[in-house]
């Protein structure tokens, strides 16, 4: 009996020692905790996508509250989002108007002509490194959804062998971008609705042989466009999103119908 009394007088004993080293540990090695990197984590996309520049949506909020990130650097928090950590912040929201991804292409299945049947693993970047790809046109959407394995908001679907992007799920976090062995997928402000849906920089013989919706570089919409917000360099039409007005003329013009009006 005296051996038990013992033995627990000493595990008492033991334990408030313990107890005493771990609240001194505790109060000495305390670090203060910035309570607005909670909060403006919570105002995050929490999806952890890193195109921040970041390892996370962690490191990113202790970024900002420290002032090495700016307010707006997380694309997928989204317009309200950055006001609210603007307001954490004491700061002014900046001007940032929603971006989104977009798709440079419509060479769908039956548009593109396929050099090959692809069967193999499902993936766009081993397809492509695959005597140039199932699709004859190097610039052609493979349509095999690494971008769409990629994103994790679940804007983007494959259809009829080409990636089509949800602008209202779109967070412009850039993962899809990143993803496509083609750089088929760019992101644009959302307002800049008037899109040259080809980048084929070949000939127009060579275009055409290869995708009937591809730009052949005529300058049909150039000649259109009463704005001088279009340019045809290397084989295709760009558009210039600060002159252009939205107007609509030059995709009414173009033969080959790759200019889109979202």
């Amino acid at each position: 009996m005296t051996t038990i009394l013992y033995a627990g007088l000493l595990l008492g004993i033991l334990g408030l020692i313990f107890g005493l080293v771990l609240t001194f540990a505790s109060k000495k090695f305390h670090v203060e905790v910035d309570e607005r990197v909670e909060q403006v984590k919570n105002c995050l996309g929490g999806a952890n996508c890193g195109a921040c520049g970041y390892a996370g949506c962690d490191a990113f909020a202790q970024a900002v509250v420290e002032g090495k990130a700016p307010v707006n650097g997380c694309a997928p928090a989204g317009e309200k989002g950055i006001k609210e950590i603007s307001r954490i912040m004491g700061m002014e929201a900046p001007d940032t108007e929603k971006m989104v991804a977009r798709v440079l292409c419509q060479g769908e299945s039956g548009v593109a002509k396929d050099r090959y049947i692809y069967d193999g693993y499902q993936s766009c970047a081993i397809a492509a490194g695959l005597a140039g790809g199932p699709k004859d046109c190097r610039f052609a959407c493979i349509g095999l959804g690494d971008c769409q394995d990629k994103c994790k908001f679940g804007a983007i679907s494959m259809k009829n062998g080409i990636a089509a992007v949800d602008a209202a799920k779109c967070t412009a976090c850039g993962a899809c971008v990143t993803a496509c062995p083609r750089n088929v997928l760019k992101l644009m402000p959302l307002s800049q609705s008037v899109i040259v849906r080809c980048r084929n920089s070949d000939t127009a013989r060579m275009a055409r042989a290869v995708c009937m919706d591809a730009c052949i570089g005529c300058g049909r919409c150039k000649k259109e466009c009463q704005y001088d917000a279009i340019v045809v360099e290397n084989g295709y039409a760009r558009i210039d999103p600060d002159k252009c007005t939205r107007c609509g003329a030059c995709a009414q013009v173009c033969p080959c119908h790759c200019i889109t009006i979202d």
